[in-house]
């Protein structure tokens, strides 16, 4: 399980985002953001980067303990299928019954 430190903002982005990449790479699925408290709207982005990165290597990425303020930035911005495609799949077959 890959953990990025306490903040997740523009002004480390790029160092945490590396870190998760090359944890992707390395075969993790989980993603746990519990220590996480300071983020901007480049967390967004990075957990778009690292669903992307995880998606193009056939894994299904999980995020766990989401802070809040992440969340509502991730509901801002709309991209919430676009993180937890397991979720839409369920909720989309289950339209159709």
């Amino acid at each position: 399980m890959f953990r990025p430190s306490h903040s997740l903002t523009v002004g480390n982005a790029k160092v945490t985002l590396e870190e998760g990449l090359r944890a992707i790479a390395g075969g993790e699925t989980e993603i746990d953001l519990c220590d996480v408290v300071a983020v901007d709207s480049a967390a967004v982005a990075t957990l778009l980067a690292w669903q992307c990165a995880a998606l193009n290597q056939g894994l299904t990425l999980h995020f766990s303990s989401l802070p809040a303020n992440l969340e509502s930035l991730i509901d801002l911005y709309g991209v919430t299928e676009l993180l937890a495609p397991a979720t839409v799949i369920v909720a989309a077959s289950t339209l159709h019954h």
